[in-house]
C-alpha cells in the first residue's frame, strides 16, 4: 500500500496552520514527522485519517484518488496525544474485546502482569499509554499513526515499544510524531521536519541543523537516549 498526502491547506479562523504540505508512507517503512510543538503535526495526522478537514487536500492511495475518509475504509488505526481508551474498562476486557493475546503482551512488558484485573483509571499515565500503544499496534490495519506514543513513559518501556513498531512495519505503513526526536529519528526510514506550516523532506540529519530544528552535537551525544 502506498498513501500520498498532498497540497495540504489547513487554516483556524486567520491563521494558517499547514500549506502545501506532502507525505508519502508506505508498506514496510517507518515515516518520522518532526517539528516544534503547535507546527501543526497532529493535525496532519487527523487529514491523514479522516478526522479533520483542511481547505484543501489531496490523498491517493495506490495511485488512485481516495475520496472519502481515510478511517471508512477500515483499514487504518490512529493513536491520538490524548487517552484512547474509557477509563473505566477493564484491562482483561480491553484485551478479550481487541483479541489481543495477554501472553505475549506480558512477554513484552512483564511488570504489567499484575494489571489483568485492573481498570485502565487505576495504572499511571505512562503504563497507560504503553497499553493503548500495544492496542494500536497490534490491530489488523494497513496503516498505524501514532501522535505521541513515547510520552511520559520509562526509558525501558520506550525501547520495548520501539522494537514492537519496527516488527510491525513490515505488514504496516506506519507514521509517527513525538517531540522526544531522538527516539523517532531512531527507527523511522523516512523522516520530515515539519516547519513554516510545510513539511520538508530529510535526507541527511545535518539538515535538521540547517532548518535549525536541533544541534547535531546534542543528537551525537544523546543518540538513543531520551
Amino acid at each position: 500500500m502506498i498513501i500520498e498526502l498532498d497540497s495540504v491547506e489547513l487554516n483556524f479562523n486567520s491563521r494558517r496552520i499547514l500549506n502545501g504540505v506532502y507525505l508519502k508512507a508506505e508498506t514496510g517503512t517507518i515515516v518520522g514527522i518532526l517539528g516544534r510543538n503547535g507546527s501543526g503535526k497532529s493535525c496532519l495526522l487527523q487529514i491523514l485519517f479522516g478526522s479533520l478537514q483542511p481547505k484543501y487536500k489531496f490523498i491517493k492511495l495506490d495511485g488512485k484518488p481516495l475520496l472519502k475518509p481515510f478511517y471508512s475504509q477500515g483499514n487504518i488505526v490512529y493513536l491520538p496525544q490524548h487517552e484512547l481508551i474509557p477509563s473505566q474498562l477493564k484491562i482483561k476486557t480491553l484485551f478479550s474485546l481487541l483479541q489481543l493475546d495477554w501472553n505475549e503482551f506480558v512477554d513484552y512488558f512483564e511488570n504489567f502482569s499484575q494489571y489483568y484485573n485492573s481498570k485502565m483509571n487505576s495504572i499511571s499515565g505512562g503504563e497507560r499509554r504503553v497499553i493503548e500503544t500495544y492496542a494500536v499496534l497490534k490491530q489488523q490495519s494497513d496503516m498505524v499513526l501514532l501522535d505521541e506514543p513515547f510520552s511520559n513513559i520509562a526509558p525501558l518501556y520506550v525501547e520495548k515499544i520501539k522494537q514492537l513498531i519496527i516488527a510491525e512495519k513490515s505488514t504496516k505503513a506506519i507514521v509517527i510524531t513525538d517531540h522526544y526526536y531522538r527516539d523517532v529519528i531512531d527507527i523511522c526510514d523516512t523522516l520530515y521536519l515539519l516547519q513554516n506550516n510545510c513539511t520538508k523532506k530529510i535526507t541527511v540529519l545535518e539538515e535538521l541543523e540547517d532548518y535549525n530544528y536541533l544541534n547535531m552535537d546534542t543528537l551525537k551525544t544523546k543518540k538513543g537516549g531520551h
